[in-house]
């Protein structure tokens, strides 16, 4: 169809969601060394327009929501000429890898949570 494949997008959020972790200072292949992992609770994607084979897509990703266990992320996917062609949320909660059993990031992480309450609803790119 000479378009970007739907689900190439859910690998560009997570490519936002890590560069935003970065960003902040943090690691996210750091965490998940320590045996804590952050499965995806839910997504929601809105399809707006597609970006063609061959574009640079820009990813915008920010923490709309943030409560010290649950984190809300957004993103934006524009076209190189700066269009919509996604708007996307995913949940996140922190849990130990080995029982899944999830941690207070306030507790366990007090310094991702001060710079992720700092982040909430500023935009990163």
């Amino acid at each position: 169809m000479g378009v970007v494949y739907h689900a190439n997008y859910l690998v560009w959020m997570e490519i936002g969601r890590t560069g935003l972790i970065k960003d902040l200072g943090f690691s996210y292949a750091e965490l998940e060394a320590e045996g804590i992992v952050s499965p995806v609770l839910d997504i929601q994607i809105s399809y707006k327009k597609p970006l063609r084979y061959g574009e640079t897509a820009i990813i915008k990703t920010w923490i709309s929501e943030y409560d010290g266990f649950r984190s809300i992320y957004e993103y934006e996917i524009l076209t190189p000429n700066g269009e919509l062609a996604v708007s996307s949320r995913s949940t996140h909660v922190c849990v130990k890898k080995d029982s899944f059993r999830p941690i207070s990031f306030r507790r366990a992480y007090p310094k991702w949570h001060e710079a992720y309450l700092a982040a909430k609803v500023k935009v990163v790119e």
